[in-house]
């Protein structure tokens, strides 16, 4: 009985604060607990993650809406990073598409050569 009301604490508090330390030290319990609990009860893993994915969700909520709070104040740190995060005409990411074609050649003479050199030097630092 009291290991369930421990289990439950824990996975109250990892939905406030989504990181396993603090949720850890508010439920007055150990890493090494809660990581076996997590290895040995599956439903107990899967509600650990439900309750991870909770906290972070909230924790996106709040950020979001700080970011929002900031824009409004017309920051332009908040401003910059929503446009290039959420628009992609503001985007600092570059598009390259292009094709491969991957053909077997054989491999020149110069080429053979600094293969057999490379495969008689780890030969021979293999066999020291």
């Amino acid at each position: 009985m009291k290991k369930n009301r421990k289990r439950d604490d824990f996975l109250e508090q990892l939905k406030r604060i989504p990181i396993v330390q603090v949720a850890c030290e508010k439920a007055n319990l150990s890493r090494n607990t809660i990581y076996r609990w997590r290895h040995e009860d599956k439903q107990f893993s899967t509600d650990m993650d439900t309750a991870l994915a909770e906290g972070e969700a909230l924790v996106n909520d709040m950020t979001e809406s700080q970011l929002l709070s900031l824009i409004k104040e017309r920051d332009w740190h908040a401003i910059s990073f929503w446009l290039r995060h959420r628009s992609p005409k503001f985007s600092d990411k570059v598009e390259i598409t292009g094709k491969i074609d991957m053909q077997e050649q054989p491999l020149t003479l110069e080429e053979e050569k600094v293969v057999e050199n490379a495969i008689k030097r780890l030969t021979a630092i293999n066999n020291k």
